[in-house]
């Protein structure tokens, strides 16, 4: 099961370099995956009828019972036969539908497949996780194929209202499944249907969320917007996604669930209730529309409803009558779609008020669609006949909610007859005074999907039996019945039959009298739900203007200011009602005096801050209590945590000097007494509380403190240094995860100062005509060497140092840079390897790195930056990140990711070594720090520098690349 889903991911990623040597002819190697899961489907039918499952299952939190587990049961069984049967045809299909010279080929065949990979996992998904991962990989590749034709503001506006209504759906859906697995002790999805949870209010309210989530995507009401609007993407993403795939997911979660949760008290009346007014609006607005796709869209929309009754109403012969509709409304539905795409490519229209004589213009197509209209209309002897007189049989024999629904569903089928006669009349009639619409010719390649699926129809009407051991293995998980329902064709003449005839008639009625039903339909209308949903964005965005005005008024400070007041008034009011303080150890002020002299200064560095005026006293001043806190960490014992705050309060330091060039000397925000007397409490206030927080969380401890174990663990591999091995090892999956937030942030920080490449341009010498950055930032000293004078310092100590003015060099400082510039690389190596018994890291030996090319960089400008430095940061990031990964998925190869191992070996002279993967994940962290400093020192120091050069006329005209940077 895992390898044909990998399949069709993987031949997906390959659709660029197929579409690109074979053209639309890819299509038929991209329909390999889903032709093979239909194959091997078939041979697991006889398998899954008779109750048996397939399983295959890979732990993936084993701490929370969350696993990758897959289930081939007879529910699944027809959802992937439905979601891979389908998918091939339609693939196919798109082969005859598109040309080779159809824009973004490629990517709408990769995302095609990969929708289909997804949907395959989704019905195999036996973990409620997993299929939640699988959910919303269906809604982001719909989103992307919706909006195929990106150019069309109407593609994008449905593919992004799709997405809003299914995702938040789905999140909905996901905190619901969150509830029902720690009520259940377990996300296995066969385990909680097998032994569903008892119905507490818990319980309650995570079956209406996943309800929201199920409905949402299944387009029920209030959530049907979404599909219609969906019609703007290519006629096979509709066949295959809004008819046999996407929206059937939503019923299919429902059918999933039904067996466990249908006793539940809210599950019934929002599944009845929301299901049949589906049926009814969605029926009774496609009545009055002239697009025939859009009438197929409502149309779906109202059989939707109908299976979402049928799948949740909570008894065995109503699920098995709900199956049989699934299978039969996927073929009729998929295969009018594919008809609709075979007439718009043939006529150029869609409008049924433009068509005209098409049933004799193209005989064939007309002689496909009225097998599938036949099914839709449940007419004798189709599938759709048998599974409509399924559906009846059940909710006449039910319960009282049941028999409404019975009402209910006759007056939708009534509907249903009425708008398949109109759109057949619509799609192939011959219209009084209408030209008969010219056509050209469909080839054969184009009709045989379609005519597969309306085929398959007609073989199945007769042939329902086939089905029903099947389908009984699943109704089978619903209580038995006095009489239990079996699928045949032919039950006798009867109420059910009546029924049948009830419905042909009125929607023979409501066809004739068309003109009047539409104009009623017009007359009467609501407001659209999509209408509904363009005002309530439009107010969501005006509310968000007002509020983005009223708050956002520039001031950083005021930020920071409503920051600490939301964190102070969040805090106090869980200490005043918790009062956690009572059970708590008192705090000892503390443990020698020198923390206390320590913390005395770091406090007036931290409160002299707020008498200056001055940026750069006061960048100066916070840097002072980041190296107080640093001291507190050596005077407590921690010497890692002292080395790393070292050298992360230097590097910050640094980059403040680099930002403050191009900002005025002092702070430019005026405050007031009042508002200094203001904040000052605020700023007390709030960190009194934060202090209170972690005492209270220190002394509020019920388990035994994991150190004691760290370290016996650490000392069971022959090392010493705890801090480092819980870094990357214990704790490795908080470094990994921390390591990318610090590339993303990084990343995200220097790209402001670019405008379209983050390449470095231009660092030769040669561009550079005037004075650089440093020169011109300068003033001019009387009685200094100039350049060109005799007295100049004829050595240069550095790479780049003849780029410098004379005036603005410092020889001590060249030949300090100079002299240390390698011994600290040997120190930040040292400070790598060294981690395991003593202080250091590669997080720490990264920034020591770092230290030396800002070293550099400090003493010979950009040039010298670029001497020292000539690759690329994103290199090093990227590196790092691809190391760290590396290392975290080579663990797989034992079981997990990021098991850790160690080889012990010997050389001749150096003697015996051993070498951990620990090592190699630090050293991914120690790439990864490098590159991030390097990118930082080049964005906001080369390449401010070389802007300021820039503007002062002092480089060469760049050439006109179309790729410059912001000025």
């Amino acid at each position: 099961m895992i390898a044909l889903i990998l399949c069709h991911f993987v031949l997906a990623a390959c659709s660029v370099p197929l579409v690109r040597r074979l053209g639309r002819y890819a299509f038929v190697v991209l329909a390999l995956p889903p032709a093979a899961t239909t194959v091997w489907a078939v041979t697991e039918w006889g398998a899954t009828s008779d109750g048996r499952a397939v399983t295959w299952s890979w732990e993936w939190i084993g701490t929370y019972d969350v696993s990758v587990a897959l289930r081939l049961d007879a529910l699944a069984e027809l959802m992937v036969l439905l979601a891979a049967g389908v998918g091939m045809l339609v693939l196919l299909y798109c082969a005859s539908y598109f040309t080779d010279a159809s824009p973004q080929l490629a990517s709408f065949a990769g995302n095609l497949l990969a929708f289909a990979g997804a949907m395959l996992a989704l019905v195999l998904a036996d973990d409620l996780i997993s299929l939640y991962v699988f959910w919303e990989l269906t809604t982001v590749f719909s989103y992307l194929l919706i909006g195929h034709t990106s150019e069309r503001k109407k593609n994008r506006r449905s593919a992004l209202q799709a997405l809003t209504v299914t995702t938040l759906g789905g999140l909905a859906m996901l905190v619901g499944f969150l509830i029902l697995g720690q009520a259940a002790g377990t996300y296995r999805i066969s385990t909680i249907v097998a032994d569903p949870p008892e119905p507490t209010a818990a319980v309650s309210v995570a079956v209406v969320l996943v309800l929201c989530g199920a409905l949402s995507k299944s387009a029920i009401w209030p959530f049907s917007l979404w599909l219609p609007n969906a019609m703007a993407a290519p006629t096979p993403v509709s066949a295959y996604l809004h008819a046999a795939a996407m929206v059937k997911a939503g019923v299919y979660l429902v059918a999933r669930l039904a067996p466990a949760f249908a006793d539940v008290p809210v599950w019934r009346p929002v599944v009845l209730v929301l299901g049949g007014a589906t049926m009814l609006l969605g029926g009774w607005r496609a009545l009055r529309l002239n697009d025939l796709k859009l009438v197929l869209a409502y149309g779906t929309v109202s059989q939707l409803g109908f299976l979402t009754v049928l799948a949740g109403a909570g008894n065995r012969n109503a699920a098995l009558a709900a199956v049989a509709m699934i299978l039969g409304h996927a073929l009729f539905k998929a295969a009018l779609f594919l008809v609709i795409g075979i007439v718009d490519h043939a006529a150029g229209t869609r409008d049924l008020r433009r068509l005209s004589g098409l049933g004799r213009t193209t005989p064939y197509v007309h002689a496909v669609a009225v097998l599938a209209a036949a099914s839709m209309a449940a007419l004798p002897p189709l599938l759709g006949f048998a599974a409509k007189e399924a559906a009846f049989d059940a909710l006449l024999h039910g319960d009282a909610a049941d028999r409404w629904m019975l009402a209910v569903a006759v007056i939708g089928s009534v509907l249903t007859v009425a708008y398949t006669l109109r759109f057949m009349w619509g799609a192939f009639a011959r219209k009084p005074g209408v030209a008969v619409t010219p056509v050209h010719r469909v080839g054969a390649a184009i009709l045989a999907p379609p005519a597969v699926l309306a085929l398959a129809g007609l073989v199945l009407g007769p042939g329902v039996g086939w089905t029903d051991h099947l389908f009984a293995a699943y109704a089978d998980g619903f209580p038995a019945p006095a009489h239990p329902f079996h699928l045949a064709l032919w039950h006798g003449f009867g109420t059910v039959l009546l029924l049948s005839a009830v419905t042909w008639a009125g929607g023979a009625v409501l066809f004739m009298g068309r003109t009047t039903v539409t104009r009623l339909s017009r007359r009467v209308a609501w407001p659209t739900a999509d209408s509904v949903f363009g005002h309530l964005l439009l107010g969501l965005e005006r509310v968000a203007l007002q509020v983005t005005g009223f708050v956002q008024r520039g001031s950083l400070s005021g930020y920071l200011a409503i920051t600490l007041m939301v964190m102070l008034f969040g805090q106090l009011a869980v200490l005043v009602m918790d009062r956690p303080w009572e059970e708590a150890v008192a705090p000892r002020v503390w443990d020698v005096p020198l923390q206390g002299a320590v913390a005395v200064l770091t406090c007036v560095a931290a409160l002299t801050c707020l008498t200056v005026s001055r940026r750069m006293k006061a960048v100066v001043l916070a840097g002072l209590t980041g190296y107080g806190t640093a001291v507190l960490f050596v005077v407590q014992g921690a010497p890692d945590l002292a080395l790393t705050q070292f050298c992360v309060e230097t590097v910050s330091m640094i980059v403040f000097v680099l930002v403050l060039r191009r900002m005025p000397v002092r702070f430019e925000e005026s405050i007031g007494t009042w508002r200094r007397a203001l904040r000052i409490p605020v700023a007390l206030a709030a960190a009194a509380t934060v202090g209170v927080a972690v005492w209270v969380a220190g002394g509020s401890r019920v388990a035994e403190p994991a150190g004691a174990a760290m370290v016996e663990e650490v000392a069971h591999h022959g090392l010493k240094d705890v801090v480092a091995t819980i870094l990357v090892d214990l704790r490795a999956w908080d470094t990994m995860g921390e390591s990318a937030v610090l590339a993303a942030a990084a990343i995200g920080v220097t790209s402001l100062i670019y405008l379209h490449r983050r390449g470095e341009t231009a660092l030769s010498r040669d561009e550079l005509q005037g004075e650089t950055a440093w020169a011109l930032s300068g003033r001019r000293l009387a009685g200094l060497p100039q350049s060109g004078d005799d007295t100049a310092p004829e050595r240069s100590w550095l790479a780049a140092g003849s780029t410098l003015a004379p005036e603005h060099r410092s020889i001590v400082f060249e030949v300090v840079a100079r002299l240390l510039f390698h011994p600290i690389l040997v120190l930040s190596l040292y400070l790598l390897f060294c981690a395991e018994n003593m202080p250091g890291g590669g997080f720490v030996g990264g920034l020591v790195a770092g230290l030396g090319l800002i070293t550099r960089y400090l003493a010979g400008g950009r040039f010298e930056l670029a001497e020292a430095a000539p690759l690329q940061p994103g290199l090093f990031t990227g590196l790092g990140l691809f190391v760290s990964t590396g290392v975290a998925l080579g663990g797989l190869a034992d079981g997990t990711v990021l098991h850790a191992w160690t080889y012990h070996g010997h050389l001749p002279v150096l003697g015996d070594y051993h070498l951990g993967t620990a090592v190699l994940f630090d050293f991914g962290v120690y790439l990864l720090v490098l590159g991030v400093v390097l990118d930082i020192v080049r964005a906001l120091g080369a390449k401010v520098d070389r802007q300021i050069e820039r503007a002062a006329g002092a480089l060469s005209p760049a050439p006109d690349t179309g790729k410059g940077e912001r000025r």
